[in-house]
């Protein structure tokens, strides 16, 4: 197209996209080209700043690997990804909340109930939990693929002392939906701060850094939406201040003690020495998507 200029530039960017053949897919990306050209239409953004830009994302991508992302840190931060969460939430469903940069495919496969723990310093607790639908049907075709943090409040991927298997399962719920993880109790910890997600964003608003403690899961069943979501701790400090927007009330939960003894039993443990937090995982089914 020739004479283009401030007035038809975007139209013309924008329907360079429309032989995408996807509808979806064309349609998110007209979208994005449209919001890009206004919003720098907004702000008069200058080359500079532009170029500044560019080299931050190049920043980003220099510092991620196959077991760290800085673009998933920087969905969390300017609160994108709960958004994502939110704006996919399913009545009755349990809510999701961020994936985080620290998910890694392949965690080995345990047996039900599974066993954590290992060598692990901490508090020893206990995840029980049933996965079921909107109304409470147990879902007992249902996997978990779970990992939290460790003591030091570091994951695996940058912590070398720790193993690559540490803190992370994939299990099958049993015939009631039922799951039970021994682990210890996941502690708040920070975000990354050695990028330039922290370094030139986060930092450079004087927010918080730090994480409410949670545990990570995803639960998935056959005919149903895919539950990605986390596990809060009602006695943690940072429940109203969580440095990624990723706490809702529902999937707060409070350790107690037990006097279960077949339970405890079970993971070798004594009443005194463990808690348990029991959960409740509602899936919707993909029809309703």
């Amino acid at each position: 197209m020739k004479n283009i200029d401030l007035s038809n530039i975007t139209d013309a960017a924008v329907q360079s996209f429309c032989a995408l053949q996807n509808d979806r897919t064309r349609h998110l990306v007209q979208k994005l080209v449209a919001s890009l050209h206004q919003y720098a239409k907004d702000v008069q953004l200058t080359h500079e700043e532009w170029r500044a830009a560019l080299s931050f994302l190049h920043a980003c991508s220099d510092i991620s690997s196959e077991s760290r992302s800085e673009f998933s840190l920087l969905s969390d931060v300017l609160g994108v990804s709960s958004l994502v969460d939110l704006l996919g939430g399913k009545p009755g469903a349990t809510p999701g909340s961020v994936l985080g940069p620290f998910h890694s495919a392949g965690s080995p496969w345990l047996n039900n109930p599974a066993h954590l723990i290992g060598a692990n310093e901490g508090v020893p607790v206990l995840f029980r939990g049933r996965v079921c639908d909107v109304q409470g049907k147990p879902l007992p075709f249902a996997s978990i693929d779970y990992w939290q943090n460790a003591n030091n409040g570091l994951y695996w991927q940058v912590d070398p002392q720790q193993p690559s298997d540490n803190l992370r399962c994939q299990l099958q719920v049993d015939a009631d939906g039922m799951f039970e993880i021994a682990t210890i109790r996941p502690v708040p910890y920070e975000i990354p701060t050695d990028g330039p997600v922290w370094r030139d964003l986060v930092q450079a608003a004087q927010r918080s850094s730090w994480r409410a403690a949670h545990a990570h899961i995803i639960v998935t069943a056959p005919g149903y939406a895919r539950l990605v979501t986390e596990l809060f701790d009602s006695e943690d400090p940072y429940l109203d201040a969580d440095a990624v927007f990723g706490v809702r009330e529902a999937l707060v939960g409070t350790f107690k003690s037990t006097q279960d003894s077949a339970l405890l039993s079970r993971h070798g443990m004594e009443g005194d020495n463990c808690l348990v937090m029991d959960v409740e995982l509602r899936l919707s089914q993909t029809e309703y998507e």
